[in-house]
């Protein structure tokens, strides 16, 4: 028996790493004769820097920059050699994270990416002829306007002053003027679907965990900048998948560095031959701290009950949390929930490590063995 391990970080608690090695570790203590395979993942998300710049041998960098609130940080991306370009490696969430200002009240009208746009400013000066960014993890609803500011573009307002608060000023924008003309390519690894705007687009279906309430007040502030954007520079990617991921950030990126959106989970999976390791695979497990209706729209644990399916092979999901359980089991042969239900979600996280070898020994061995005497695939 050969089982697969391919889980993605529990946020907050457990790299996918630490995530893949616990399971291992008390798999092996039940099951010592079986092949255990351990591929942590990442989607776009935090962890996505990491394994792209350690797969390409890539170096550490230390900038300062400023967080989503504007407070000072240093912040770390990596730098890699690519068929003889420079690239630059980095996650929006190292400067525009919302575990960065965790320690704050929410603040969405003035959370902006403006540290990220200096991360990426630094990266051209240091001769980067290629940005990959990941955009998982954001604190920010600005669509990527506080980023452009730090490349140099101008949000003017009637008179033509420049915006004094952004992104809290979006609807006083009247005109944008770009800089010159953008010297390097961006490629950006994206762990969502959504659109811009509209019932499934960044403010309603992530703006709630950011402090997002009046969803008509921030949807309105980005409707107003994707009409003077089609105005001024000609462009509307609002539509296009992934343009919500980030608060946003996919359509500024695309809209301000004519960057190209892929899926941060595919980057991954072929850096690490995921296919044909789950084809080499009797079972796949995979995970993240929380498994729910996101999950649905291009999550890296969606990304591996895909591939399972398609290669026909039983495939169970673990997390610390599982909410829309019903919309997930079609997609997985067994759902596992790390967390006693009455435990606080706080403490859940600082027992991380515990609760999880917990939950192997119990209920994920009970699934293995359901799952590895049942014929029938995953639906």
């Amino acid at each position: 028996m050969r089982i697969l391990i391919a889980p993605d970080k529990f946020k907050g608690s457990l790299s996918a790493a630490r995530v893949a090695s616990i399971v291992a570790t008390e798999l092996r203590g039940v099951f010592p004769d079986w092949e255990v395979d351990l591929c942590p993942i990442a989607d776009g998300g935090e962890g996505t820097a990491e394994a792209l710049t350690t797969a390409h041998n890539g170096t550490w960098v230390q900038i300062p920059t400023r967080d989503a609130q504007n407070r000072p940080l240093v912040a770390q991306y990596g730098l890699t050699q690519e068929n003889g370009r420079l690239q630059a490696v980095m996650e929006m969430s190292a400067a525009s994270g919302l575990a960065l200002v965790s320690d704050l009240p929410l603040s969405p009208s003035t959370a902006s990416t403006y540290g990220t746009g200096l991360m990426m400013l630094d990266a051209i000066e240091r001769g980067a002829s290629r940005i990959l960014i990941g955009i998982g993890g954001s604190a920010t609803n600005d669509a990527g306007t506080g980023m452009a500011a730090a490349l140099g573009f101008r949000f003017l307002d009637g008179n033509g002053r420049d915006l004094e608060k952004l992104p809290a000023d979006l609807l006083r924008l009247k005109h944008i003027l770009p800089p010159a003309k953008w010297p390097v390519d961006v490629l950006v690894a994206c762990d969502v679907t959504n659109p811009l705007l509209g019932p499934e687009g960044c403010t309603r279906i992530y703006g709630p965990q950011k402090g997002i309430h009046d969803f008509e007040w921030f949807e309105s502030r980005l409707q107003h900048l994707t009409s003077v954007v089609q105005r001024d520079l000609g462009l509307n990617p609002a539509e296009i998948p992934g343009a919500g991921a980030a608060g946003g950030l996919g359509y500024g990126l695309m809209t301000f560095c004519g960057a190209r959106l892929v899926s941060g989970f595919d980057l991954i999976a072929d850096l690490t031959d995921l296919r044909p390791r789950i084809a080499a695979a009797d079972l796949v497990i995979t995970g993240e701290g929380r498994l729910d209706a996101q999950t649905l729209h291009g999550k890296g644990p969606m990304g591996v009950a895909k591939l399972a399916h398609q290669l026909q092979k039983p495939i169970i999901g673990i997390a610390g949390l599982i909410e829309a359980r019903d919309q997930l089991a079609p997609h997985f042969s067994s759902l596992i929930q790390v967390k006693p239900d009455a435990l606080p979600v706080a403490e859940a996280i600082q027992r991380g490590p515990e609760l999880l070898a917990e939950a192997v020994r119990t209920q994920l061995v009970a699934a293995i063995k359901a799952c590895s005497s049942a014929s029938k695939p995953p639906l």
